[in-house]
């Protein structure tokens, strides 16, 4: 009973693979057993490009895992991005055949199948679909349509599609590493449960998560997910700019970037210099802050103005007015010096940078709560929340999940379905995904 309770995230970013293992305590915070790290060779702005090096990673990260927290890993929550990722909106319909019988959660899952059944361009596959609001008959703006009288169900989608060859991948490269798929889910999705509190859902947030390879984005309104989008720049482009624009190699534009590095160029004065060793024995190379900040700032705002340009796309002409808690920072891109700032400059809205330590436990170790573990964090709980859906049930945890669920009332049923259906999208998502791998063996 104790180990179906611990659940692992797998973050496959572009600069690092994390695994982190967890448990959720008796104050129902997040308690890490333990979290491996490797240098992630294979994965290039999100997908992955090099089978054997990605899979070797994914086995250090696990391995290590493993042997802080002495727990055998076997299955794992993973998430996915990448630029091909794109989401789209959909409205679809079904009729009742009975308008006399109440909706049921047969009649949403039929209206999800219909919707998972959409013709999507050649080598795309529906990652998620996403239910918004219900209409029955003319009734609109039903968030649950669970229990209500109606010939017609209708509800708006948003439909996460992604490719099927780089999900493919992915899968492979879980599988080829002994590993078993528990869940997939969107990365942006999995920051957003570490780091947005249900109020900023509600209110109407903004969520950008800056990874190595690409930024993504994620908006909330009325506590449902509004719109997601990756885009394909990251840290690692900043980093190739002070490359180029200081002629120094990229382990020390790296460290550049983060110990002096800024988004904010008129913090930095003319004649503070950092001095950067040469290579075999060549002259050092003088570079001032204040030109590595203009190179740093000059990227960080090209980043920032095509997040803004997708809030603006999504169809929020007064931004400002709706989305009412602002924009949310997170990833490891997030802890720049001086980014919050620049954002709040560009785009006028308030901006925070969101750190997944809410949900941890109060004796965990500090660099767990940095936002370069918004990701690993969320998927985490992700699994965790998957693993826990059999203990909801107002009876003792003695009793098997099974029998919980057969001796609950109909009226018990009744409240519980919502639940239900949830969780449903998701394990009906994965079971058609390992059917996918295993057809492509």
């Amino acid at each position: 009973m104790e180990n179906s309770k611990i659940a692992v995230g797998l973050d496959i970013g572009t600069t690092k693979i994390v695994a982190m293992i967890g448990k959720k305590n008796e104050y129902n915070k997040l308690e890490i057993l333990g979290i491996g790290k490797a240098k992630s060779l294979g994965v290039k702005r999100g997908v992955v490009s090099n089978i054997t090096q990605t899979i070797q990673s994914i086995q250090q990260a696990v391995e290590e895992a493993e042997s802080v927290s002495g727990h055998k890993i076997e299955d794992v929550v993973v998430g996915i991005a990448g630029q091909h990722i794109r989401s789209l909106h959909h409205s679809d319909y079904i009729t009742r055949n009975n308008a006399d019988e109440v909706i049921d959660e047969d009649d949403i899952d039929n209206l999800v199948n219909q919707v998972h059944k959409l013709v999507m361009l050649p080598g795309e596959e529906i990652i998620h679909v996403l239910p918004q609001e219900f209409k029955v008959d003319s009734q609109g703006e039903i968030k649950e349509p669970i229990g209500m009288y109606g010939g017609r169900l209708e509800a708006n989608f948003h439909v996460v599609v992604g490719q099927v060859s780089s999900i493919r991948n992915i899968g492979r490269c879980v599988k080829s590493a002994g590993l078993d798929l528990a869940d997939i889910t969107l990365e942006p999705l999995a920051s957003a449960s570490a780091v947005l509190s249900q109020e900023e859902k509600e209110a109407g947030v903004a969520l950008i998560d800056i990874g190595g390879g690409t930024t993504d984005l994620a908006i909330f309104k009325d506590g449902i997910i509004r719109h997601t989008a990756v885009i394909p720049f990251g840290g690692n482009v900043i980093t190739e700019d002070i490359k180029e624009g200081c002629s120094i190699i990229e382990k020390q534009a790296e460290l550049l970037k983060i110990k002096f590095g800024s988004a904010w160029p008129g913090e930095n004065k003319e004649t503070e210099i950092v001095s950067i060793p040469g290579l075999r024995g060549r002259e050092p190379k003088e570079i001032t802050l204040k030109n590595l900040s203009k190179i740093i700032h000059a990227r960080v705002q090209e980043i920032i103005e095509h997040v803004y340009l997708e809030i603006k796309n999504y169809g929020h002409e007064t931004v400002k007015g709706k989305l009412i808690a602002g924009i949310v920072l997170t990833g490891g891109g997030a802890q720049l010096k001086h980014l919050r700032q620049l954002v709040e400059y560009i785009t006028g809205m308030d901006a925070r940078i969101g750190y997944p330590n809410e949900h941890l436990a109060g004796d965990s170790d500090d660099s767990l709560s940095s936002p370069s573990f918004a990701t690993a964090v969320g998927l985490l709980m992700e699994g965790l929340e998957k693993e826990g859906k059999g203990f909801v049930a107002e009876k003792p945890e003695e009793e098997e999940t099974v029998s919980i669920q057969e001796e609950v009332t109909d009226e018990k049923k009744e409240e519980e379905k919502p639940v239900e259906k949830r969780k449903s999208f998701f394990d009906k998502f994965t079971e058609r995904f390992k059917e996918f791998l295993d057809n492509a063996e």
